[in-house]
């Protein structure tokens, strides 16, 4: 029933607890936890039918967790010492060489108790049939399983995402910011952005880290980062080789380019997940001249061109459409151009009839980035104020490997 995470394997467990296994076996810096493999979901579900995908869901959601379920869970948590505990999707179809499902699953941070961390594993389950799992998947006759790990939770004070070289003349990417990861993956900040090339040298573009995600008790909170930090970079050249140096390590571990996403706690390094890399980023863009973000009274005035973060290769013209959170949804058509604060996990069915999207925050390894570059749609990232610095319904053209959008009605 608990498989313990150091002995997890990809055709029991899924990609995600696979792969922290055979990094744990390796020796390397993984949160120690354990996992409810594919078979517990599947006696979970036995008597559901899941061709049904909304009632499988609602049914995994009404009906409690089995004793025997609850009994297991209780004494491996408590072999861990009954820490908080982050509760974590390993889906079958997740974390592959083909998709990586970013951020389609439910994962949990905080958790805390064995009420609480029940509750948490029967939301992976459920997730499987959530509406952006099933958008996010292109076979409908797919029919994936779902394993769920659970893991000691890190407070990281730093934390972010790193891509690893995809060839011998590639750079190692790292994207940081301050607090937990959640943030930088989920494109609610903009992360400092770092470049670590095999001989040594370190680049790095300093962001404006405006917010910070934190644990409080059993409770995530965003606060602002401290006036002092936020332009402060996250990482110094050491940390950012020594996280590169980890990463390399790994990419010859699991054999290929990997999308690692790392924490740094009291000093000590912690890898949270390793996939491999479906689709490589565009390389940054040069340097533009800063344009200054409007004031309140210049609210939807563009200027003719805006540059952000280059987030997903290719061009297209297309109809801006403000999408300011899923009220908004319903205004989209297929080869809009969504213009947003930032792309939330539950929006990916509209990335598979968008036309490109430009958002206001996140970084080029972030969830968002990912998913645009898997539906190979144009990406803008990081546009202070887009959403008021573009009109709504108006054609603009967004060049994703150069990082510029263009209001051609400006």
């Amino acid at each position: 029933m608990i498989v313990p995470l150091m002995e997890a394997a990809a055709d029991t467990c899924g990609g995600k607890a696979g792969a922290l296994g055979a990094l744990l076996r390796a020796g390397l810096p993984v949160p120690d936890g354990f996992v409810l493999p594919f078979a517990a979901y599947l006696a979970a579900v036995r008597d559901l039918d899941r061709r049904e995908q909304n009632a499988t869901r609602r049914g995994i959601e009404a009906r409690p967790v089995h004793a025997s379920v609850i009994d297991a869970l209780g004494r491996a948590l408590g072999e861990l010492g009954d820490p908080p505990v982050a509760v974590r999707s390993s889906a079958s179809d997740e974390d592959t060489g083909r998709a990586s499902a970013a951020g389609q699953y439910e994962s949990f941070l905080a958790v805390h108790g064995i009420g609480d961390v029940t509750d948490a594993v029967r939301a992976c389950w459920a997730s499987l049939f959530a509406p952006r799992a099933v958008g996010y998947r292109r076979d409908d006759r797919v029919d994936p399983l779902m394993a769920v790990i659970v893991q000691r939770h890190v407070d990281a004070e730093v934390s972010g995402v790193m891509f690893t070289p995809s060839g011998p003349d590639d750079v190692t990417r790292i994207e940081a910011s301050w607090g937990l990861g959640p943030s930088v993956v989920g494109g609610t900040v903009t992360p400092d952005a770092y470049r670590v090339a095999g001989d040594g040298p370190v680049s790095r573009t300093i962001a404006d880290k405006r917010t910070r995600l934190d644990r409080h008790g059993t409770r995530l909170v965003t606060r602002d980062a401290s006036t002092h930090t936020r332009n402060r970079p996250a990482l110094d050249d050491a940390t950012a080789t020594r996280l590169a140096e980890l990463g390399k390590e790994i990419a010859v571990l699991l054999g290929g380019p990997q999308d690692i996403e790392w924490a740094i706690a009291g000093g000590r390094t912690w890898i949270l997940q390793a996939r491999p890399v479906t689709a490589a980023p565009p390389a940054p863009a040069a340097p533009a001249p800063a344009v200054p973000a409007p004031s309140d009274g210049d609210s939807a005035v563009p200027a003719a061109t805006l540059t952000g973060t280059p987030g997903s290769h290719g061009t297209v013209t297309g109809v801006a459409r403000i999408v300011r959170g899923p009220g908004d949804f319903a205004r989209v058509r297929p080869g809009d151009i969504l213009v947003c604060p930032f792309t939330d996990p539950a929006w990916t069915p509209l990335l598979r009839i968008a036309g490109g999207v430009v958002t206001e925050t996140g970084g080029v390894l972030s969830h968002a980035a990912i998913v645009a570059r898997e539906q190979a749609i144009p990406a803008v990232l990081g546009i202070a104020n887009a959403t008021r610095r573009l009109h709504d319904a108006t054609v603009i053209t967004i060049d994703g490997t150069t990082g510029t959008v263009t209001a051609t009605h400006a």
